[in-house]
């Protein structure tokens, strides 16, 4: 998995690209909560999944885990460029619950 950051204002694009699952989430984690940590005006996350292919319950798990973290800040999660299957995994998971789904970058950062 190739995993890159961008921090715009109070915003942190993170553009994942390839499977977060078991063998990547660490990656994942340590990845987001490095830059939460440097950049500790971070609000709101924004995670760009166009090139993710596939999300099990491990990726769900940390994704999960980076909205724990944010929602204490007042922060927020949301997710851009999702495909109809990682759409469906996030439906069935509950995720749609605690995030928002922007079909661009524009979108998610207007709304922020």
């Amino acid at each position: 998995m190739v995993i890159e950051t961008e921090r715009i204002g109070t915003n942190l694009v993170v553009e994942l690209d390839g499977e977060l699952d078991l063998e990547t989430s660490p990656a994942f984690r340590t990845v987001v909560e490095d830059r939460l940590t440097q950049y500790d005006t971070i609000k709101h996350l924004i995670l760009d999944l166009k090139k993710v292919n596939f999300i099990d319950s491990s990726g769900l798990g940390v994704i999960l885990g980076r909205f724990k973290r944010l929602s204490q800040q007042g922060g927020k999660l949301s997710a851009i460029n999702v495909s109809p299957p990682i759409r469906r995994i996030f439906e069935l998971s509950g995720l749609l619950k605690i995030m928002d789904i922007y079909e661009n970058r524009q979108q998610a950062l207007d709304r922020f």
